[in-house]
């Protein structure tokens, strides 16, 4: 029981996350109709500055400069690069995105070499939060899970209850009237954009220092953030929370299950002759735990194309 407590506890804080990095890129789709492929290069981008930052400013003040940085990179990204080809419309965005995110990742190689940093949990955070079934659960594991429910409320409650939601929002839904009004739509655009980069700076930070920072991070978490915004819905912030913890769950769980559809089939007698097939019958649940969030995508797609809180329109 406790084996099960520990993988959901897992998946749960990895699936948070997951919403850490797919939250910026849902504000930014959302709010500008941006789908940007660098977008996981400025969690890589959070991680590195934070391990830049850390032997000089300590890693509190790490943490909380890194981001700052990197959305300041994505508000100069924004300026003078995206607005130049917005009006050509999303096929140059994505291609300048993309190409940027091999120029960022050329780049942490140059200054940082091709293999991971020691970017590390600081000793006064490396203490085990509770002991269950012989097993210590680190504190930074729930620390990184309140900061990421605490991002979800701060941005919900500002996009909802502020006048700076009002704005955003106008600004998307009717630009021409906010500008009216006297909304800088571009400026508001830009901000957007820069919050949007240093939300995913501070997964980074965070992350980085628990998981591995290495330069081929933001390809091993980029695809998994698309998966995210797509199954909760293109511009969803609450489809992203709920489709990132059905992710992280689902995959923890499936880790650790051994069995395959051999050992289903042979509850009803089948059992002999799926192993005698052979192949994918044989193989165990926790060989294709990789698969399953595309799975999920492709399932989710075939039942509601716009997503679990897209727009049916």
């Amino acid at each position: 029981m406790e084996h099960l407590f520990i993988a959901v506890l897992n998946g749960t804080i990895y699936g948070l996350l997951l919403f850490m990095v797919s939250a910026g890129l849902t504000l930014i789709f959302g709010m500008m109709g941006v789908l940007n492929f660098a977008h996981a290069s400025f969690y890589m981008l959070g991680a590195y500055v934070a391990y830049a930052l850390s032997g000089v400013l300590g890693f509190a003040l790490a943490v909380i400069v890194s981001p700052l940085v990197v959305g300041a990179v994505g508000v100069v990204v924004e300026r003078y690069f995206l607005r130049r080809v917005h009006r050509f419309g999303h096929a140059h965005e994505l291609l300048l995105t993309f190409g940027l995110s091999f120029i960022i990742a050329e780049l942490i190689k140059l200054f940082f070499g091709n293999f991971p940093v020691d970017y590390r949990v600081p000793a006064a955070l490396s203490f085990a939060a509770f002991r269950i079934g012989g097993t210590d659960y680190p504190v930074y594991r729930l620390i990184m899970g309140a900061v990421a429910v605490a991002m979800f409320g701060v941005i919900y409650a500002l996009l909802t209850t502020t006048r700076v939601g009002i704005v955003v929002r106008s600004a998307i839904f009717r630009p021409r009237m906010a500008e009216a009004l006297g909304h800088n739509v571009p400026l508001v655009f830009m901000g957007v954009f820069g919050v949007g980069a240093a939300l995913a700076g501070l997964a980074g930070a965070l992350a980085g220092a628990f998981y591995t920072t290495n330069p081929n991070m933001a390809l091993e978490l980029g695809v998994l953030v698309f998966v995210v915004v797509v199954i909760g819905g293109l511009g969803s912030l609450e489809g992203a929370m709920v489709a990132s913890l059905l992710i992280g769950v689902v995959t923890s769980l499936a880790v650790g299950i051994d069995a395959s559809f051999a050992d289903l089939l042979g509850i009803v007698g089948l059992g002999d002759w799926a192993r005698a097939v052979g192949g994918p019958l044989t193989l165990q649940v926790s060989s294709l735990a990789a698969t399953i969030p595309f799975a999920l995508m492709l399932l989710v797609l075939l039942v509601r194309p716009s997503g679990l809180f897209g727009d049916k329109s």
